[in-house]
Order: C-alpha cells, then structure tokens, then sequence
C-alpha cells in the first residue's frame, strides 16, 4: 500500500538556517560558518548521512526478531565526500557526493559472519539506502508565486 509521507523547509530570516517540517516535528538545518552559514544547525547532506544512519538503525531494531538477530546496542558510523566545484557549478565535477562510506556496529553475541548477513539484509529493506542506491524521480510538481 503506497503511503505519501509530506515535509516542508522554509528559509528562516538568519543566514542561510532553514527550518523543516514534517508532520509536528521541526528540524533547523543551516550551513557552517566556513560555508556562509551560521553554524546554528546541521547541513542538509550531514542529515542526509544523518537519515541513512537512522534508517538503516531502525531497519535493524525493526526485522531483528523475524531475521532472529539479537543485539544489545547498534549504531552507524558515516561519512560521505562532496566535492564543492560541483555545487559552485563546475561542469566536470557531480554536485552531490562521490562516495558514501557506513560502518554497521552491533553489541551482539552474533558472530561476525551473521552480523554481515544481517547487515546485507537491512541494506535490503531500507528505503533511505534504496533511494540512494538506486535513485528515485525527484519532480518539480509546480512553482508559487505568493
């Protein structure tokens, strides 16, 4: 069953701070200061690594009982290089990331074998890495002149 999930980001009156919503919940994102911005909160690709990271924490937490997987504590550790020449508009160079690097931790008494096999599953099923790793149609459905 296709399920539309909805946000906003609207520009704040501070620097380059955007606020976004979705649903009752509001995240500051902004850029650092060595970016323009004011440092006052994440910046949209550190919560893109940020959304991942969850994403693939809750996939986790989500199909450890039916994957029978026990663990105590997990966490991701990311990284991602984004190379400013092509956000500047340098024709030869992508805008967004070259390369995504995560690391999977788990407090378990899985062997690593199975802490792998798991972590290949989760890589499986969750929609943040899908839409990564696969792509999606991003579709400007309109633009307000208010």
């Amino acid at each position: 069953m296709l399920h539309t999930f909805k946000a906003n980001a609207k520009k704040t009156p501070i620097g380059l701070e955007v606020s976004t919503t979705a649903r009752d919940f509001e995240i500051r994102l902004d850029e650092p200061k060595s970016l323009g911005g004011s440092d006052k909160g994440m910046n949209p690709v550190e919560a893109m690594l940020s959304a991942l990271g969850a994403c693939e924490v809750i996939t986790a937490a989500a199909f450890a009982k039916s994957q029978n997987f026990t663990f105590e504590d997990c966490w991701v550790e990311l990284e991602g290089d984004l190379d400013f020449a092509g956000f500047k508009g340098s024709k030869h160079v992508r805008n967004g990331f070259q390369e995504i690097r995560f690391k999977m931790h788990f407090k378990t008494d899985e062997s690593q074998e199975r802490c792998e096999e798991f972590t290949r599953f989760v890589e499986s099923r969750c929609p943040v890495f899908d839409n990564l790793t696969n792509g999606v149609d991003v579709v400007c459905s309109g633009v307000v002149k208010d």
